[in-house]
C-alpha cells in the first residue's frame, strides 16, 4: 500500500501545497483520501484522473471537499475517449446536497450521475480491497477519521480533530498515522477543533504507532515547530507531510 500526499495545507491552501488530499494505492486500486481546493491539479501528476475507484471525504469543510466539484466537471465533459462511469463517494451527512449547492446544481440529479454517494455509517466498510473503519472525531461539523487496512498493512488518518479516545483507537498499532497539527502549543485553545504537535504525538504513543506524520499545518505556522513541539512526546519517526512525499505502508 502507497500513500502519496498530494495536498496537507491546512484551512487554505498554502504556496507550496493545496489542502487536504492523499493518493492512497495498492495493486490496481487507487483511492482518495479528501479532496480539497486545489488538488485535482497536482493529483494529475500522480494518477489518471479517469483511474481513481472512489473518493473518501472526512468532512464538508472546503479544505477537504472542494475540489469534488472540478473532479466532477472532469468526469461529466471529458471530450474524449468512453464515457466515465459513476463512482463511489463516501462523506457525512448531507454530502450530496452539499456538493451540489457548492456548485450551483440543482439537488436532483446534483452530481449523482458522476458519483455514487453513500454517507458514513461509523464501523467497517469494504471499499474495493481496503477495509475501511471510520469514527467520529472532535470537530466543529460531522467529521470521520479513517483507518485503512490493506494485507495486514494500516494507515490511520485523523481528519480534523481535537484530542478523543476515537482517534488512538483507530490509530492503533498502525504503521502510518497521518495526524493532523493544525494547532501551536500555548497559543491556540480552541477546544474540539484541531491537535498541536504536542498532542498528536501524545496520540501517536498511546496508540503504539510505528511512523507518525504530521500534516493539515496552516501556512501561517512554522512546520519545524511543530515537529519540535512533538518530538519530546513520541519516540518513533517523526515527518512533517509535504506534498509530493510518497511512503510505501509497511515497508
Amino acid at each position: 500500500m502507497r500513500l502519496t500526499v498530494v495536498g496537507c495545507s491546512g484551512s487554505f491552501p498554502g504556496p507550496e501545497s493545496p489542502a487536504s488530499c492523499y493518493l492512497v494505492e495498492a495493486g490496481d486500486s487507487r483511492i482518495l483520501i479528501d479532496l480539497g481546493n486545489g488538488a485535482l491539479g497536482p493529483l494529475q501528476r500522480y494518477a489518471d484522473l479517469a483511474t481513481i475507484d472512489a473518493v473518501l471525504i472526512s468532512h464538508l469543510h472546503p479544505d477537504h471537499c472542494l475540489d469534488l466539484c472540478s473532479y466532477h466537471v472532469f468526469r461529466k465533459h471529458r471530450p474524449t475517449g468512453p464515457r466515465l462511469p459513476s463512482i463511489p463517494v463516501y462523506g457525512p451527512p448531507g454530502i450530496a446536497d452539499h456538493m451540489a449547492a457548492a456548485y450551483g446544481l440543482r439537488r436532483d440529479p446534483g452530481m449523482r450521475n458522476e458519483f455514487e454517494f453513500t454517507e458514513w455509517a461509523e464501523g467497517r466498510h469494504q471499499i474495493g480491497p481496503f477495509g475501511v473503519t471510520v469514527a467520529r472525531m472532535a470537530h466543529p461539523v460531522p467529521t470521520f477519521g479513517m483507518r485503512i487496512e490493506y494485507e495486514g498493512r494500516v494507515l490511520s488518518y485523523s481528519a480534523d480533530t481535537g484530542p478523543c479516545a476515537a482517534l488512538e483507537r483507530l490509530a492503533s498499532d498502525a504503521d502510518v498515522f497521518l495526524c493532523e497539527a493544525a494547532f501551536h502549543l500555548n497559543r491556540d485553545n480552541i477546544p474540539d477543533r484541531h491537535l498541536n504537535g504536542r498532542e498528536a504525538a501524545e496520540s501517536a504513543t498511546r496508540a503504539g504507532v510505528r511512523r507518525l506524520v504530521l500534516t493539515h499545518i496552516p501556512p501561517w505556522n512554522d512546520p519545524t515547530l511543530t515537529q519540535a513541539e512533538a518530538a519530546p512526546a513520541y519516540a518513533g519517526p517523526i515527518a512533517i507531510a509535504r506534498s509530493g512525499l510518497q511512503l510505501e505502508i509497511g515497508s
